[in-house]
């Protein structure tokens, strides 16, 4: 995605690259540091995933809550889960947030 967006600022056409005059990390700066203000996805991401733990660690009663813990850590809470054997792609993912969680609550 990131590539496509960069493509879309430093070519004229799919076939003609041009040469970037700023990296693109500098670009995903906000406006206020010298960027664009352009959004991070990979960060975006995770960060969208961690919302999800946290939505599972402060709403047990919620359904995917449930069974994520049915199946990925029955006795325990989401902070202290397991990534299991066979994770399920959501879990996976989820899973990998819980650390952005953790520093969080410490």
């Amino acid at each position: 995605m990131e590539r496509m967006m960069e493509n879309f600022w430093w070519s004229q056409s799919q076939q003609e690259a041009k040469l970037g005059w700023i990296s693109w990390k500098r670009i995903c700066n906000s406006k206020a540091n010298g960027g664009l203000g352009f959004r991070n996805l990979k960060a975006f991401n995770l960060a969208m995933l961690a919302k999800q733990a946290w939505r599972i660690l402060t709403n047990p009663s919620s359904l995917v809550a449930k069974v994520l813990k049915a199946r990925y850590f029955p006795t325990g809470d989401v902070l202290n889960a397991k990534l299991g054997s066979s994770p399920s792609y959501s879990w996976r993912s989820i899973y990998s947030s819980l650390e952005i969680i953790r520093r969080g609550t410490q």
